[in-house]
């Protein structure tokens, strides 16, 4: 089996730490996350017009028709780079669920960067129920920690429906009885979101998909994978800056960089990185595998092992990174500290590690095992 990235997959890596390296980064970052929109518009629009958000979206709705490894590649870059905007919301969870379940509807327009979207699931902080009314639907109840569900033009809604069924909603932004309020968090470069649902009347044209329960997971699990490679990109580049910083930092002569705790800490993250990076992209490539129809036990089971092994060496890294940085490794004229926040932040996306060590062990039958121990 050939684990290096194809010709075209290396274009798109090359292409993406190029456009990124030029036009992003923490520099840019810092500049963006003090504006209210979180993001800059115009750098977006050229994102654009890359082709980016039309990645995973089908030749026949005006996409690349590309798969989730190349999800990931991009994924990856983006972390290096930490660059903020919308492709999370609109691209790894909007696109990608209403893929999951098999619609077509919005996926030109993701792809054409003409609408803004995002994922709003219920999870243990709320959750949305839908109830029939006058020949559509009302939607009640509350989520949290919806990214940038403040700021979305349009928010896919999963609601419990009745009868143990997950239906999946169109909402737009602007739509009476909704309520969007941003959430302050650790992370400046993430826009999470309270949306509260009081009585929002949708028509029967809403309903995306009546029993979205096997896309949704099969969505959460592809998205999973792809921010696991975020979270690679972003720890890798806290390892570069770690050794460059300690290469020209000069104590008891020479540079610490020599010393040979500094170097085993080094290795540590370097491994992490390395290891973490394999289990992204085993993640990428059985989500390519896998589709809506498929029974999703294999991506579940390399999904959360990518999310909580990826998301904690991410953390461990950028950690690392600080305490090597010295005492100005949390100061706000370096870099480090942009990634320690954002480590943290992505390290509860999605689930936290122990929730996903939780479900392997599930999947495996580990904790039935457990049980029948005396």
């Amino acid at each position: 089996m050939n684990f290096a990235f194809t010709e075209d997959q290396g274009l798109i890596r090359d292409s993406a730490r190029g456009w990124l390296g030029a036009y992003a980064g923490p520099a840019h970052a810092r500049t963006v996350m003090a504006t209210a929109a979180g993001f800059d518009p115009a750098l977006w629009a050229e994102a654009v017009a890359l082709g980016w958000t039309g990645l995973i979206v089908p030749e026949a709705q005006g996409g690349l028709g590309l798969g989730f490894v190349e999800l990931a590649i991009l994924a990856e870059e983006m972390g290096r780079a930490l660059y903020p905007s919308p492709f999370e919301a609109t691209v790894i969870l909007a696109a990608n669920v209403l893929l999951a379940v098999g619609s077509e509807r919005y996926l030109e327009d993701i792809a054409t960067g003409a609408l803004t979207a995002t994922l709003a699931a219920g999870n243990a902080t709320g959750k949305v129920t839908a109830t029939p009314a006058g020949g559509g639907w009302r939607l009640d109840g509350a989520l949290r920690h919806v990214p940038d569900g403040a700021r979305a033009d349009l928010l896919l809604v999963a609601a419990e429906a009745g009868e143990g069924r997950i239906a999946l909603f169109a909402v737009p932004g602007d739509e009476a009885g909704l309520t969007r309020s941003g959430l302050a968090t650790m992370d400046q470069l993430r826009r999470p979101a309270a949306l509260r649902f009081d009585g929002v009347t949708l028509g029967a044209g809403a309903l995306v998909a009546a029993d979205a329960g096997r896309g949704l997971a099969l969505a959460l699990d592809r998205a999973a994978a792809a921010l696991s490679a975020w979270a690679v990109g972003a720890a890798e580049r806290c390892l570069e800056m770690t050794v460059d910083y300690t290469k020209g930092r000069v104590q008891f002569g020479r540079p610490v960089a020599g010393f040979q705790a500094v170097k085993h800490q080094c290795a540590d993250m370097a491994l992490a990185v390395e290891t973490a990076r394999s289990a992204a992209y085993w993640a990428a490539c059985i989500a390519d595998e896998t589709g809506h129809d498929g029974d999703g036990r294999a991506l579940a089971l390399a999904a959360s092992g990518a999310k909580s092994w990826c998301s904690r060496a991410y953390f461990d890294c950028a950690a690392t990174a600080i305490q090597l940085h010295g005492g100005v490794g949390f100061t706000w004229d370096y870099d480090v500290h942009l990634y320690f926040k954002n480590a943290r932040a992505m390290e509860a996306t999605l689930g936290d590690p122990a929730f996903h060590r939780e479900r392997v062990a599930q999947l495996i039958g580990l904790d039935e095992t457990a049980e029948a121990l005396p």
